[in-house]
């Protein structure tokens, strides 16, 4: 993604095909509108771009930044088919980045005289929700069990990806739309459920996925040196992980490559990913494989961990073995390849798995996630859940639309009289 000036951002919004059905727009979940931003910058409406954007996605800056466009928007983009699809991410950052420059006001908040609803979670999904909600007038309280909002904006994206300062200024952006956030808040301990459902006519679940998925050989091991990602990339964004000389990374989706380039970043020799399948296969998007190799990360493929060495209950390597796949989900082992690695922190990026939700009365399914509808409704009437909650880890854009379909819920239940229900 290029850093445009004015003048390079009008040119290649010039390139667009100005497509009466826009792909790239049906490609958003958002729905930011990439076709009407682009073609107020074509025609120099900077404002109008801007407008735009901040109207439909109440976190466009950090979309910008962190969404896999590649798959999305970008690919769709009809200018493809001839050379090579519009910037739209470069696009869409310029003129967030023109708006904040500019000290532009898009969004005036509305004095909230309607229901007061609760939002658990402060991550895009809540707070996506709670903005979309406290536009509509609704008195709006979002908790937050960590001590700063942004859920994975801010925990778990690195800093070099996703400035924290754009995050912290579209939270405040939201902020500002009297939409309150009480931080170190987490119900069930710090506050009940049950308190929550007497003060508040409707309540939206979107807590995210922060339990990490560790096989229990490796979790139960008792050798220190083993993290997961989620508990790795908190403290390297708050400033407080100390990283070793050598850093091995389980796993190939972006929240490996996030782990493995925060690992270099912080100052670690050698990082090395293992991926039980071929490097093609990896779920990781392009931007975050390219940004990951470029500092320097060798990857592994095919390889499955099978063992850690250990002293004085230190980790100090990690034995791996090569593995030969028969079809998508049977593969044997090949001794032959076998290989073990200096380590002092292993780092387990396989995926997270959804805290107790039992606590919120709803129905769940297998996996412990909240089943909701397309509409976000859950079994519990006045109870509506979107995000992670629901889907589980998906992407900040599809966070972010989630939580507009939430809000557009909950307006359409209290709208129809579910108070009196």
């Amino acid at each position: 993604m290029r850093k445009f000036t004015p003048l390079n951002a009008i040119e290649e919004a010039s390139r667009c095909l100005l497509c009466h059905d826009a792909p790239c727009a049906d490609a958003c979940p958002a729905s930011t509108a990439p076709d009407k931003f682009i073609r107020s910058i074509r025609f120099k409406n900077l404002k109008g771009a801007a407008e735009t954007i901040r109207t439909n996605n109440a976190f466009g800056a950090c979309c910008a930044l962190a969404c896999p466009r590649e798959r999305l928007c970008e690919e769709a983009c009809a200018r493809t088919g001839i050379d090579r699809p519009i910037d739209i991410g470069g696009l869409q950052a310029f003129a967030m980045d023109f708006e904040k420059e500019s000290g532009m006001k898009i969004l005036e908040s509305v004095t909230p005289l309607l229901e007061k609803i609760a939002v658990i979670g402060a991550g895009p999904a809540g707070l996506s929700a709670a903005s979309s909600l406290a536009l509509k007038g609704y008195d709006v309280t979002v908790f937050e069990a960590r001590e700063r909002a942004g859920g994975m904006l801010t925990y778990g994206i690195i800093t070099e990806r996703l400035p924290k300062d754009a995050v912290d200024h579209e939270i405040g952006l939201i902020k500002d739309l009297n939409v309150k956030i009480r931080l170190n808040t987490k119900v069930g301990s710090d506050i009940s459920f049950g308190e929550i459902q007497k003060e508040y006519k409707a309540i939206c679940i979107a807590a995210g996925l922060w339990r990490a998925v560790i096989p229990k050989e490796f979790a139960d091991a008792g050798i220190s040196g083993v993290k997961s990602a989620m508990e790795f990339l908190a403290e390297a964004n708050m400033g407080g992980a100390k990283i070793p000389e050598n850093v091995t990374i389980i796993g190939g989706g972006d929240v490996a490559m996030d782990c493995a380039a925060a690992a270099m970043l912080s100052g670690a020799k050698n990082v090395t990913i293992l991926y039980r399948r071929t490097i093609p296969e990896m779920p990781a998007g392009e931007t975050e494989l390219e940004f990951a190799r470029n500092l320097g990360v060798s990857i592994i493929p095919n390889f499955i961990l099978t063992g850690l060495v250990e002293e004085n209950r230190k980790l100090t390597a990690v034995k791996a073995t090569g593995v030969t796949w028969a079809d998508r989900n049977t593969f044997s082992e090949d001794t032959v390849s076998a290989i073990q690695l200096r380590t002092e922190l292993l780092i387990f990026a396989t995926g997270l798995k959804p805290e107790d939700f039992d606590l919120f009365g709803v129905s769940l399914d297998k996996d412990g996630l909240i089943i909701a509808d397309g509409s976000c409704r859950t079994s519990a009437e006045n109870i509506f859940a979107a995000g992670d909650a629901v889907y589980g880890g998906k992407t900040v854009v599809e966070a972010v639309a989630a939580g507009k379909r939430m809000a557009l819920s909950v307006d359409a239940y209290l709208s129809e009289g579910g108070l009196e229900q």
